[in-house]
């Protein structure tokens, strides 16, 4: 029984990784909410191997964006001419431009990982963040009405608004502001379109998130033991799985419903945390 309902709770989790990490609505809020009040894994197992499990599911949604995204990251490498079968006509995304994106962030993160771990990682931190990052989309938004994007596809992106962007995507190393949320906003605020802003935030995330989830894995390898293998893998499974569905849904939906509705769930989660936490 005891088993099972390890693998009951690691699907659970799962579930909820793969709906959330690339939503804009913060996966840390809601595993403060899933986790820490309902399920409590850190009770049912070792507090090291709960945290190690939380970086493998997020491997699980890693996946999702690599296979939704396998022709432009083919390309992206000098490993494929086309997009979904078609060729692009003038400007294309390059690897530059996504490393360009990705550096602020990995700096700052490499040089303040401790501090984040240490400091930021608390439940009202967190409420914070959500509340904070859901007014900068709110904001992001609104500017959009009053300006039409200049930038419709990824393909079009400058260096200076991936340099921007990137920067953007610092805020995101605050626990509960949301990757997604910091970059796609920052993209609108630049002159994006709503979808160029996401699909250049999923592909930035693939080797952010990638490097950190395995450097997070050599540290706890110890952690992987063959007893904790099923749990690792059905987490694993379920957040491939949702993650797949959240991104294909979200991306079709970005452009109609923009970011004002997330922002508005962001703020009734920040409101159940402080109801049931403070």
């Amino acid at each position: 029984m005891d088993v099972l309902w390890e693998i009951v709770v690691a699907i659970i989790l799962g579930i909820v990784e793969g709906l959330t990490e690339f939503a804009p609505v913060s996966s840390t809020g809601h595993m403060i909410i899933v986790d820490d009040l309902l399920l409590k894994s850190e009770e049912l197992f070792n507090p090291a191997v709960a945290n190690t499990f939380k970086v493998v599911i997020q491997l699980g949604s890693i996946l999702a964006v690599v296979i939704l995204f396998w022709d432009r990251f083919m390309n992206l490498l000098g490993l494929k001419k086309d997009i979904n079968g078609k060729k692009i006509v003038g400007p294309k995304l390059s690897l530059v431009q996504v490393i360009i994106g990705l550096l602020p962030a990995a700096i700052l993160g490499f040089l303040f990982e401790d501090y984040i771990d240490s400091k930021l990682f608390g439940i009202e931190t967190v409420v914070y963040a959500l509340i904070a990052g859901a007014i900068l989309m709110i904001i992001a938004d609104f500017t959009q009405k009053r300006k039409k994007p200049t930038v419709e596809t990824v393909d079009q992106i400058t260096n200076k608004q991936a340099f921007l962007i990137g920067l953007f995507q610092c805020i995101a190393l605050w626990p509960g502001f949301s990757r997604s949320g910091s970059t796609i906003s920052g993209g609108v605020l630049l002159g994006l379109s709503h979808r160029a802003a996401a699909d250049f935030t999923f592909i930035m995330a693939v080797p952010i998130m990638a490097g950190a989830s395995f450097l997070s894995l050599l540290k706890n390898w110890e952690y992987i033991t063959t007893d904790a293998l099923p749990f690792f893998i059905a987490g694993f499974i379920a957040a491939f799985i949702f993650a797949l569905i959240s991104i294909k849904f979200f991306l079709q939906l970005i452009n109609r419903i923009k970011l004002v509705p997330f922002a508005i769930y962001r703020i009734v989660v920040a409101v159940i945390i402080i109801i049931v936490f403070f």
